[in-house]
């Protein structure tokens, strides 16, 4: 089969269907990711076939100042930039590109509406893999209208419930108790775990013999956010660096570690480190509260310090401040004193980190990537609703 993957945005929205596409790639499909511009190079260095979704070329991101939080205004940009905006950009290239490569199967990240319009459009089923763990922008009161407007453009007929999103297959990869129960799995979604089990071993990567023995934080803020982060680099590091710990940070491809000056024998800052390899020698993770960051930890076990910006952070932060692995901190008001405290409460507390491990379990539990192909080939086959048991 011809199975195309899709998505809109950054980072975020790809990673989710990686572990798909190489499943299908393993099974013996043709596999193509269609993206924009500026994830080319991010879709090529993953090892995959890319058709491009638009024109012009990449730019680098600007460095922006840190915002208060607005969940008003997260949804209000969200159905500006991805409803909006880029669903009526994006629909017309997925047309012509469907058209032209004849996929059997379309797999789109949940934000990517243009190219679940055009599919709709050209009668071709399609599955949705959600990006954002603990609910969703992509409900009808944020989006409904204007995805109406473009669906008349289209020449199909309006979609008062929102049923597009959900019409014939959800992917999910997280824990389905992570779900904000206010914003429930629907019919159509089957969990599946995105990971693939590390590797066991007992030697430390050759980053660790940089630090002296201690428990080892991991701070990042994301690949987006991380550049509009304002000073929370260095107001985290100051709460962190003096604590009986290692502090590993990641801080994206465009920002210079050397930017925070020198750091002490426990700190280490570069620009990119593979999640999946430090993950597994960490005690604890301070992050803004993105789906990805979110995902990786609870994946090993581990609790979070959450310090969340914009998207869909307040939400994934606010689930696992309920679900008991992780404390919340404000962006704008959180000072070294208020990190060094939330991560050493949760450092010390076994609480957070066997809840940790109890969705760790769950996660465990599902099936792999190897299932979810295994729908997207009956979907494209019987072109039906896949309905969970």
């Amino acid at each position: 089969m011809r199975m195309l993957f899709t998505f809109i945005g950054g980072n975020g929205h790809f990673v989710p269907l990686i572990p798909v596409a190489r499943a299908a790639e393993a099974a013996g499909h043709i596999v193509a990711v269609g993206c924009g511009p500026s994830m080319v190079s991010t879709v090529e260095a993953a090892g995959f076939s890319v058709l491009l979704l638009g024109s012009g070329s990449a730019s680098p991101p600007e460095r922006l100042p840190l915002r208060p939080l607005d969940v008003a205004r997260e949804e209000q940009e969200f159905r500006d930039r991805f409803a909006h905006e880029g669903a009526r950009y994006r629909a017309p290239y997925t047309i012509a590109l469907c058209s032209a490569w004849q996929p059997d199967v379309l797999v789109c990240d949940e934000a990517d509406l243009g190219s679940m319009v055009a599919a709709e459009r050209l009668g071709l089923p399609y599955a949705t893999v959600l990006v954002m763990a603990a609910g969703s922008f992509v409900r009808a009161e944020v989006i409904g209208e204007v995805l109406n407007e473009l669906r008349a453009e289209h020449g199909l007929p309006p979609d008062h419930a929102l049923e597009m999103p959900r019409r014939y297959l959800v992917l999910s990869p997280f824990p389905p108790s992570f779900r904000d129960p206010a914003y429930p799995l629907p019919a159509t979604a089957h969990s599946f775990r995105p990971l693939l089990p590390a590797p066991v071993s007992d030697a430390a990567p050759a980053w660790s013999s940089l630090l002296p023995g201690a428990p080892i934080v991991y701070f990042t803020l994301g690949t987006v956010f991380n550049m509009e982060s304002g000073d929370l680099f260095t107001r985290v590091l100051g709460g962190l660096r003096d604590l009986p710990i290692n502090v590993v940070v990641t801080v994206g491809q465009h920002i210079d570690p050397t930017e925070f000056g020198p750091q002490p024998a426990n700190v280490l800052i570069e620009r990119y480190i593979a999640q999946e390899s430090i993950l597994r020698h960490c005690s604890l993770v301070v992050s803004h509260g993105g789906s990805g960051s979110v995902l990786g930890a609870l994946a090993h076990g581990l609790p979070s310090v959450l310090i969340p910006m914009g998207a869909d952070q307040p939400l994934n932060a606010a689930r696992c401040v309920q679900l008991g692995v992780a404390r919340m901190l404000d962006p704008i008001a959180a000072t070294p004193d208020t990190v060094r405290a939330a991560a050493s409460t949760v450092l010390a507390d076994p609480s957070y980190r066997r809840a940790a491990e109890r969705l760790r379990d769950e996660f465990a539990a599902l099936p792999g990537p190897a299932y979810a192909v295994g729908l997207l080939e009956r979907l494209a086959t019987d072109k039906r609703s896949m309905v969970s048991a």
